[in-house]
């Protein structure tokens, strides 16, 4: 490094601090580390896609305040260079003096800046040329006095093929500086107003001087703009509630989100924020059927004849029945007796479907057997002996069916709860070469079947 860039470039730097502590005195200092991302090829030649030309680089900075919308800053650049005519990396050092434009007047968490300045940077330590930096930048406020900054600079040289740009990402960090008065204490109330965090309050009436606030909250922060100052709010950076002491409930169920197992869904505070839909006590997470209330012993499932059996396996789930007989109620030995007797008692005209007189009674006992039992369903079989054809008994089979079918329904049974259909000969129950055996065989058989 020649000795005479070395003197510019420390003059340079004296200038800059001297001017930093006679301007700043009583402001905000803060300081910066940045990792960099040095492109001197996009500018001389290169593509500027090829994230393969980009080189390592650190800066360190340090930050001041001038006004509410303007800071120096001078950061200390170190890093490696490459030209699109050199195959080898260079070392680069350099000190830049910057003014930076913070053009928001009330800056939350996310804070825009504009750059400009001047820098001189030694290239390969025997080479020095000055760089002219413009840019934009973004603070993102993550804690108190604490930002995490990405910063991108186009950087004009006056060395001809060092133009380059520099793109950095990083910390920044600001804590204020107290003037020690060495000559004389003066009295308070000739102390003049001052302002130091440049929030409209004056030092002397500012709870926090050193931090941009409200005049609600006497110059402390509200940096959320929840209405809760962030030295009493639990989720300084998140709007949030003044009953949560500032925390959100984003799913505006009672429950805040830190506490809320289910933030995004509305639920109770019994189950920690989660859904309990059908309100039967189970969450919904260990409920099997979340939209019926149900009870504990069946997983929130219900059962609603509370008969022991679950409704999704109760074939009878309003009619109170033993589990053994899938939840439906046992039909009694008389019932079941009137039954067998009709297959002998309905009888129709010789050849025909139609019903005699006498058969009339034993239907009407049907008709009550099945209000007795709502959750049954009723299946009524017609059967013939072998005479003639096949088919032809088979037709008559099921018209004879079909008639106790209609004479139920004309009672008042839905049918929806009834079927029929005729099997002929198909299904003899004794021998059609008797007499008495092709009687027994002519029959229509009532059999009851629980479920709907």
């Amino acid at each position: 490094m020649k000795l005479s860039h070395l003197h510019k470039l420390l003059g340079i730097g004296m200038l800059l601090s001297l001017s930093l502590s006679l301007s700043a005195q009583k402001l905000p200092v803060g300081v910066s580390f940045k990792r960099l991302f040095l492109d001197y090829q996009t500018l001389n030649g290169g593509d500027f896609g090829a994230f393969k030309d980009y080189r390592d680089g650190f800066e360190f900075g340090f930050h001041a305040p001038l006004s509410k919308h303007f800071m120096l800053n001078l950061p200390v650049k170190i890093g490696l260079s490459s030209k699109t005519d050199e195959l080898t990396n260079t070392s680069i050092i350099g000190l830049d003096a910057q003014m930076h434009y913070y053009p928001l007047s009330n800056p939350n968490i996310f804070t825009p800046y504009l750059l400009a300045g001047v820098g001189g940077v030694y290239q390969g330590m025997d080479s020095f040329n000055v760089q002219t930096p413009v840019g934009i930048g973004l603070d993102i406020k993550i804690a108190k006095n604490a930002y995490f900054n990405i910063q991108s600079e186009y950087r004009w040289s006056s060395a001809e093929n060092n133009s380059n740009f520099n793109h950095g990402i990083g910390f920044k960090y600001f804590f204020a500086r107290k003037e020690i008065d060495t000559v004389e204490v003066m009295p308070v109330l000739d102390i003049p107003d001052v302002d130091t965090d440049m929030d409209g309050i004056f030092d002397k009436e500012d709870i926090c001087p050193t931090v941009a606030g409200l005049e609600v909250f006497r110059g402390c922060p509200d940096s959320d703009g929840d209405g809760v100052e962030d030295s009493r709010d639990d989720c300084p950076v998140i709007a949030g509630l003044l009953e949560f002491n500032g925390c959100p409930d984003s799913d505006g169920d009672g429950v805040k989100d830190g506490v809320d197992l289910c933030p995004t869904v509305p639920g109770v505070a019994a189950f920690n924020g989660c859904p309990d839909t059908d309100g039967d006590g189970i969450e919904d997470a260990l409920d099997k059927c979340p939209t019926f209330a149900g009870i504990s012993a069946f997983q929130g499932c219900p059962d609603t004849d509370m008969d022991g059996t679950e409704d999704s396996k109760d074939k009878c789930p309003k009619t109170y029945g033993p589990i053994s007989n899938a939840g439906c109620p046992v039909i009694e030995a008389a019932d079941k007796e009137i039954l067998t007797f009709a297959m002998k008692a309905v009888q129709f005209q010789l050849g025909k479907a139609t019903l005699v007189t006498e058969s009339y009674g034993v239907l009407n006992q049907i008709v009550s057997i099945m209000n007795k039992y709502p959750d049954y369903k009723l299946s009524i079989d017609g059967h013939t002996d072998n005479t003639g054809t096949a088919e032809v008994n088979r037709k008559l089979s099921e018209n004879r069916a079909k008639a106790c079918y209609d004479y139920l329904a004309s009672k008042g049974i839905p049918t929806n709860r009834m079927s029929f259909q005729g099997f002929g000969p198909s299904k003899p129950i004794a021998d059609n070469s008797t007499y008495s055996g092709r009687t027994l065989n002519r029959r229509v058989e009532f059999n009851l079947t629980p479920g709907l």
